[in-house]
């Protein structure tokens, strides 16, 4: 061994450096596994990740989500399962013939004998799908899915009234300031391969990270009023802006700045003037057009796989949710039950010196939803023109395509569009 093999010390892993400490995401890296040099130090990274290679249930959970990562890449990624956008190859047979993970982790570390770099690239790809998949399963909040749903629509259903001519309002008849909709719309929950392909563009790549998986949607008749909608929902406690995320807050739709001013002049002229209500609001739903925001000034800050022509004001907010834990009262009866018919049976005694303390009544977390607020114009440019959805999921899944496959495409010279 030469003198400087102390070195090996202090060799610095700076792709690994820039996961750590520079804000890299791991799929972005050149290498997505790192350096694991033989099965023993798969299985200790296995076992660090959570997940323990001996134990057979884990086990088995990894080999099912290897399994159902197979079957996600062929359905978007590639030709055969979409013909429109997919790669033109197909996973390597040495890579559907593994069946263990280990050996896919392996693989992926480039330490197997007689297989290819572009073997090595396939297995990375894979794991890369199995990493998302996880975070996807091991979101905690995940089971109380239904109960956050419905406690954060609830809210906005509360204000929503239809009157007898079938016109649609936020408030109603009973309240002052109701404002006219032309459509209200909710966001049911995102499919699963919806999470998986978000999540695989995104630099967090966590579920954690998720902040539209519940979402509402308002369509007003003009500009000016979707500005009302805001003023309502805060009033009103819908919303409350101290558990607004800040950084997901974002305005392509309504000119501030513009808007002030002319509000600002027509308040000057309703003093002035002695204006009446009815045509104060006349001359306000004049400046409806003036004060949109133009396409071109709407394009800073705003989702890259979004039309520059979608204009909308969107924000994200937080709600305290309570759930009520259904085991913990049913627990409690059977140990009512236990003392009043006790027989002094050793299951009884057993059943009542369980300590049920640590056992929690009552959840409570602070639960993300999405507000999108639009006119109706801008509505109907977002499913009929150039910001259709389908347009934009389809960006979305090239997007993730690439971002997955890079290294792929690169070794095997692809032409993506």
């Amino acid at each position: 061994m030469g003198k400087q093999s102390y070195l090996y010390k202090y060799l610095v892993d700076w792709e690994l450096f820039d996961v750590v400490a520079g804000g890299r995401s791991p799929l972005d890296s050149k290498f997505f596994i790192g350096q694991l040099e033989d099965l023993s130090q798969v299985q200790e990274f296995l076992k660090g990740y959570g997940l323990d290679p001996s134990n057979p249930i884990n086990k088995a959970e990894l080999f099912g989500i290897f399994q159902e990562a197979l079957q996600f890449v062929r359905r978007y990624f590639l030709k055969e399962g979409n013909p429109l956008d997919g790669l033109p190859v197909t996973i390597p047979q040495t890579v559907f013939a593994i069946t263990d993970v280990s050996e896919l982790f392996l693989l992926a570390t480039g330490n197997v004998k007689g297989r290819s770099q572009i073997d090595r690239l396939w297995a990375e790809v894979i794991i890369k799908i199995m990493h998302t998949i996880l975070h996807v399963d091991k979101d905690l909040r995940t089971s109380y899915f239904p109960i956050i749903q419905t406690q954060i629509f609830d809210r906005f259903y509360k204000y929503i009234y239809r009157d007898e001519e079938n016109k649609l309002f936020l408030g109603g008849r009973d309240f002052p300031d109701s404002v006219a909709l032309a459509d209200f719309e909710t966001k049911s929950k995102k499919s699963r391969d919806s999470v998986i392909i978000k999540l695989l563009h995104k630099v967090e790549n966590v579920a954690e990270e998720l902040f539209d998986r519940v979402g509402v949607r308002f369509i007003t008749h003009n500009a000016f009023d979707a500005v009302r909608v805001i003023k309502f929902i805060v009033r009103h406690n819908i919303v409350i802006p101290h558990n607004i995320k800040p950084s997901r807050s974002l305005n392509t739709l309504i000119d501030s700045t513009n808007f002030r001013e002319m509000n600002y002049q027509l308040i000057r002229r309703v003093i002035r003037e002695d204006m009446s209500e009815e045509q104060f609001v006349i001359e306000l739903r004049k400046l409806a057009p003036e004060i949109k925001m133009k396409a071109k000034q709407n394009g800073q800050g705003r989702n890259e796989h979004t039309s520059k022509f979608y204009q909308s004001i969107q924000f994200t907010g937080r709600q305290l949710i309570k759930y009520r834990n259904p085991f913990f009262q049913e627990f409690n009866e059977i140990k009512r039950y236990a003392k009043e018919n006790s027989d002094e049976s050793e299951l009884a005694k057993k059943l009542l010196a369980l300590d049920t303390s640590h056992i929690a009544r009552e959840v409570r977390f602070f639960y993300p939803f999405e507000v999108q607020i639009m006119d109706l114009e801008s509505y109907k440019n977002s499913t009929e023109g150039e910001a259709s959805h389908l347009d934009y999921k389809r960006t979305k899944t090239r997007a993730a395509m690439k971002r997955v496959f890079w290294a792929l495409i690169q070794n095997l010279n692809l032409e993506v569009k």
